[in-house]
C-alpha cells in the first residue's frame, strides 16, 4: 500500500521547494511503504523520463538505500562511477542522465520513512548549501509527518471504548490535553489546508465529549488556552505560538472577558467546561 495521497503531496512541495533553494536541474523521492521494508521513489520534480518512477529503493542498495541504512544524508559526486555505494539502479539512473546526487533519510522517531534526492546532470561536487537544504527539506516532511501521526493519535483517542470502559481516567486525560496544546500550536504553521483542518477537526473530537455552552472563542485565543492549559507561561506560549509576550496576554485577556473568567485558571476551567478544550 503506498503512501497516502496527502503525504505524497507533502513530498513533492519539498521537493520543489529544494529545487527553488539550490537551483538543482532535478529532485525525487518517496516514503516507505506500511509494513514493507523498501521505500518507493513516487515523486520527480524536474525529470525528463520516468525511469525513476515507481522504483523500489532497498535499505543498504544504491545511494538512497545507503541512506537508509545509515539513517543519514549521502552524497556522490559520480553515481556510476562510484565506489561508496552498491549499483543495482544504475540504468534507471543513467536513462534520466544523473551524475552527482545527495540523498536524505526522512527520520520520524528514529525511523526512516523516506528519501529525498537531489541531482545534478554533470559530474560535479555539490556543496554544503545544496547539501544543507536537503537535509531542511528532508526535515519540513519530517515535521509534517509527525504532525499527522500525532494527528492519528488523536483521532484514535477520542473515539468512543468499544468496550464501553467509560471515560479515560484523569492520567489519560492530562496526556489528551498535552496531545491537544501541541496540535493547537501546530495547525496554524501547516500549510496544506486539508492537513490543519484534519489537526482541528481531531481537536474538536476530544473536546466534543464535554456539555457544549454558548462561548465563541478566536482561533488564537483557543491557542493560547490550550498553551495555558498545559502550564505553559505565557512567555512559552508565545515562543511556541511565533507570538510576542504581549501579543498572548491580550489574546488570554480577551479570552478571559468572554469566558467570565478573572485568572487563568480560571479560563482554562471555563473553557472545558464550555466544550473548547479537552
Amino acid at each position: 500500500m503506498a503512501a497516502d495521497t496527502a503525504e505524497a503531496a507533502e513530498v513533492q512541495r519539498a521537493l520543489a521547494r529544494l529545487r527553488r533553494a539550490t537551483g538543482l536541474p532535478v529532485a525525487f523521492g518517496g516514503l516507505v511503504e506500511p509494513g514493507r521494508r523498501h521505500m518507493r521513489i513516487s515523486e520527480l520534480n524536474g525529470n525528463s523520463t520516468q525511469s525513476l518512477r515507481s522504483l523500489a529503493v532497498i535499505s543498504g542498495s544504491g545511494l538512497g538505500g545507503k541512506a537508509v541504512a545509515m539513517a543519514r544524508p549521502c552524497v556522490v559526486t559520480d553515481y556510476s562511477a562510484s565506489r561508496q555505494i552498491s549499483h543495482e539502479y544504475d540504468i534507471p539512473v543513467a536513462a534520466e542522465g544523473l551524475r552527482s546526487v545527495v540523498a536524505v533519510p526522512v527520520v520520524v522517531r528514529r525511523r526512516v520513512r523516506g528519501v529525498l534526492y537531489g541531482a545534478l546532470r554533470t559530474a560535479q561536487p555539490l556543496g554544503d548549501r545544496t547539501i544543507g537544504a536537503a537535509v531542511e527539506a528532508a526535515r519540513d516532511v519530517e515535521q509534517a509527518l509527525v504532525v499527522r501521526d500525532r494527528a492519528r493519535e488523536l483521532l484514535a483517542a477520542a473515539r468512543p471504548d468499544p468496550a464501553g470502559a467509560g471515560a479515560p481516567d484523569a492520567g489519560a486525560w492530562e496526556q489528551v490535553r498535552e496531545a491537544h496544546a501541541a496540535l493547537r500550536v501546530l495547525a496554524p504553521r501547516i500549510a496544506d489546508p486539508v492537513l490543519r483542518d484534519e489537526l482541528l477537526y481531531a481537536c474538536g473530537l476530544l473536546a466534543a465529549g464535554r456539555p457544549a455552552v454558548r462561548v465563541e472563542l478566536a482561533p488564537r485565543e483557543l491557542d493560547v488556552l490550550a498553551c495555558v492549559a498545559s502550564g505553559a507561561s505565557n512567555a512559552v506560549a508565545a515562543e511556541r505560538l511565533g507570538l510576542r509576550p504581549e501579543t498572548v496576554k491580550g489574546y488570554l485577556r480577551s479570552a478571559m472577558r468572554k469566558l467570565g473568567a478573572h485568572s487563568r485558571g480560571e479560563a482554562v476551567v471555563a473553557a472545558r467546561r464550555a466544550g473548547l478544550l479537552p
